[in-house]
């Protein structure tokens, strides 16, 4: 299965944290899924970062790569076909981030880890 990460199970996972699911753990664990970050959790990061929300270290100019590589994950693209999918959906989130994801799940047709249950009101298979 492929996984599209939410910005804070990525967070989560990298930081071995309690609040991750055992189910999600599991699934990001499982040789059998692929995993990914979109740009907009990039994005996000770098926004919440410049506002002094949220912690890196290494840089997040480091940091994303480096826990790319380290954990098997690779990065997905925003495509012009994901942002005009953002369009198309019904506004059952607001955050302009999460919607993106949203696009993104349903044009690749990926799962979503993610704590957020609105998730599923776009038929996006949602793993917690």
């Amino acid at each position: 299965m492929r996984l599209l990460l939410d910005t804070h199970a990525f967070l989560w996972w990298v930081d071995d944290a309690s609040l991750l699911s055992p189910r999600a753990r599991a699934a990001i664990r499982s040789a059998a899924n692929e995993c990914l970050l979109s740009l907009a959790s990039c994005w996000e990061m770098a926004i919440k970062q410049s506002l002094g929300k949220l912690k890196l270290r290494p840089p997040l100019g480091q940091f994303i790569p480096d826990q790319l590589a380290a954990n098997g994950f690779s990065q997905l693209a925003i495509e012009l076909s994901h942002i005009t999918r953002v369009s198309a959906l019904a506004f059952h989130h607001r955050d302009p981030f999460d919607r993106l994801l949203a696009a993104q799940a349903v044009e690749e047709g990926l799962a979503i880890v993610s704590a957020d249950p609105v998730f599923g009101k776009y038929g996006i298979k949602r793993v917690w």
